[in-house]
């Protein structure tokens, strides 16, 4: 019997050695709404870089110098990473596997491990927000009658490689990395890094290059303090009266909040202006060009707002790796399903669906709807916010399916106990998560693309990546309220360590609740939300149709060209 016991040892060992990463930190930490919550947290701070790398890129250094510094400060994080596994004084000595006791990291290891995570975080920060505006700055052409066709192409099939690089990464990756060790396996990704770097610098020739505008945040900052400055004074609809950049064809704003074009009208020429033509006082007077962007960005708020619960439900990852750890994964044979791979199977139906909407539906949609999309922008957000609400309905009702036999089977004080019944239970939720996400992500992501300028193409993907961001520290907060008000009075937490006593299916009928309210409130937005109904024209992209032979297209090229009809109080083009 001990010598049965001993023997079992080692397999049990390098069956822990085969998990790991942030999906542990709930058992780490050792309570899963703080282990969750920390994730939540974690999660809001890496989806808040990429707007400051989107900001550096439009306003600055461009997209090809932030993703050129971006990869190479990847690379960089890379290597330290692969460095600690091959260096040993980089790392404690392994845990004894007799006595299980393990030596605590020295100040130093902790500072080696860190600057890997803080250079891998800066260099997504820019690569994440410019990779697909800069991707799409290769395939915009105005010209093409089949441009819309195009882009949105463009973003499914960016989309989808995403999604089959995580698969790659959750499984071969990980594969080798448990196979072969991890000097082997922090090596590989390390190589295909280097080989992206050298492949992305050797099209550098090649590529259309929007040039950075001027510091785009302080432009609409601008706009607010000179509009707040002009509050007074009368609006006019004489287009000499509104301040324009050199080479613009735009004769006046658009009626789309009036308040704001204040900030344009010039009431004194000599003193306002300068020889030049330009503002004398940025802050006093503005350009049409900047009230407009402004604008676009106000108008497009609540419809940016409406995708941040279903990011709440997208970034659900602990509970159903917790959930699958109770329940039987045997697929084939002997194989077990690790708890955390069946995410996989919400990626692989994002990858499926839009390969299968791009390929085969939009070209037989775009034939019923006379439109290149197949279906519009909007009803592809609002399609996935409908699944999203059957998706955790589904995860709710399969969670009170599991808790149920597991109190059946007398499981509730031994929650790490098998529940007699099958993981495959867990895939509907994950399907229907992963369809939501290829529905609703790449239509606000196509949305915020086409509501603004080339020069501005970053931080408008940017605006995905913030929405990520709010939604994890809004995820953080209902987790921590739902977990202090249902333990009250003694009472077990709703999201318990102990699944089979706590009531985790009361957790997704709140995340449910809270979808369909947002699914409603999306509706709302929706109907009030005109502008991607309109076609914006924006001046970059008129004179792209002049300079086809120039890769460069220069900061003074962002103006708008829109027609002002008196009997329309919006126009169908303008230009930032």
């Amino acid at each position: 019997m001990v010598n049965s016991e001993n023997s079992a040892k080692p397999t049990q060992k390098a069956a822990l050695g085969r998990r790991g990463g942030l999906r542990t930190m709930p058992f780490i930490i050792g309570n899963a709404a703080s282990g969750t919550s920390a994730l939540f947290i974690w999660g809001a701070i890496s989806n808040f870089m990429p707007i400051l790398g989107a900001f550096l890129s439009d306003s600055y250094f461009g997209r090809f110098l932030v993703i050129s510094g971006a990869t190479f400060t990847m690379l960089m994080g890379l290597v330290v990473m692969w460095l600690t596994a091959i260096i040993q004084k980089a790392r404690p000595p392994p845990c004894d596997p007799q006595l299980e006791i393990c030596i605590k990291p020295k100040p130093g290891q902790y500072a080696f491990l860190f600057t890997a995570f803080a250079l891998m975080s800066v260099g997504a920060g820019g690569i994440r927000p410019c990779s697909m505006a800069f991707g799409a700055d290769q395939f915009d052409n105005p010209k093409n009658p089949n441009n819309e066709r195009v882009l949105q192409s463009f973003f499914n099939w960016y989309y989808a490689s995403v999604g089959i690089s995580l698969m790659i990464a959750l499984t071969v990756i990980v594969y080798i990395q448990t196979k072969f060790g991890w000097i082997v396996g922090f090596g590989v990704p390390v190589g295909l890094m280097l080989l992206s770097t050298v492949t992305f610098f050797l099209g550098s020739r090649l590529y259309i290059k929007v040039n950075p505008n001027k510091s785009l945040l302080t432009g609409l900052v601008q706009v607010l303090v000179a509009s707040w400055k002009k509050r007074h004074i009368e609006d006019s609809s004489d287009g000499g009266h509104y301040y324009l950049e050199e080479g613009s064809k735009l004769v006046t704003p658009t009626n789309k909040l009036r308040h704001l074009n204040k900030a344009c009208i010039i009431r004194n020429r000599e003193k306002e202006l300068k020889a030049d033509g330009s503002a004398s006082d940025p802050w006093s007077l503005c350009s049409v060009l900047q009230v407009e962007v402004l604008k676009s960005l106000i108008e497009l708020l609540p419809m940016w707002s409406t995708g941040i619960m279903i990011a709440v439900t997208i970034s659900q990852h602990t509970f159903p790796v917790l959930q699958a750890s109770t329940l039987n994964r045997r697929l084939i044979g002997n194989f077990d399903i690790p708890p955390a791979s069946f995410g996989l199977f919400g990626i692989l139906t994002l990858t499926i669906w839009l390969t299968l909407y791009d390929r085969v539906l939009v070209p037989r949609l775009s034939k019923h709807t006379k439109s290149s999309r197949g279906i519009g922008v909007k009803t592809r957000i609002g399609v996935g916010l409908f699944i999203s609400c059957l998706a955790t309905a589904t995860a709710a009702l399969v969670e009170r399916t599991r808790r149920s036999r597991a109190l059946h089977q007398g499981l509730a004080d031994t929650p790490k106990a098998q529940v007699d019944m099958s993981a495959v239970w867990l895939i509907p939720q994950h399907c229907l998560t992963g369809l939501a996400e290829a529905f609703n992500a790449i239509g606000q992501i196509e949305l915020y693309y086409s509501q603004f300028p080339k020069s501005m193409a970053s931080i408008a993907v940017a605006l995905f990546a913030l929405g990520m961001a709010v939604a994890n520290l809004i995820g953080s907060l209902i987790v921590t309220i739902v977990d202090d008000v249902s333990k009250r009075g003694g009472r077990e937490s709703w999201v318990s360590n102990n699944l089979n006593k706590g009531h985790y299916d009361y957790y997704y009928w709140i995340l449910t609740i809270l979808s369909v309210a947002n699914l409603i409130y999306f509706n709302f937005c929706s109907r009030g939300y005109k502008c991607c109904d309109e076609k914006k024209v924006w001046d970059e992209d008129v004179v792209e149709e002049d300079k086809t032979t120039s890769a460069h297209i220069t900061k003074e090229t962002a103006m708008v060209d829109m027609p002002v009809s008196k009997e329309s109080s919006s126009s169908t083009y303008f230009s930032a």
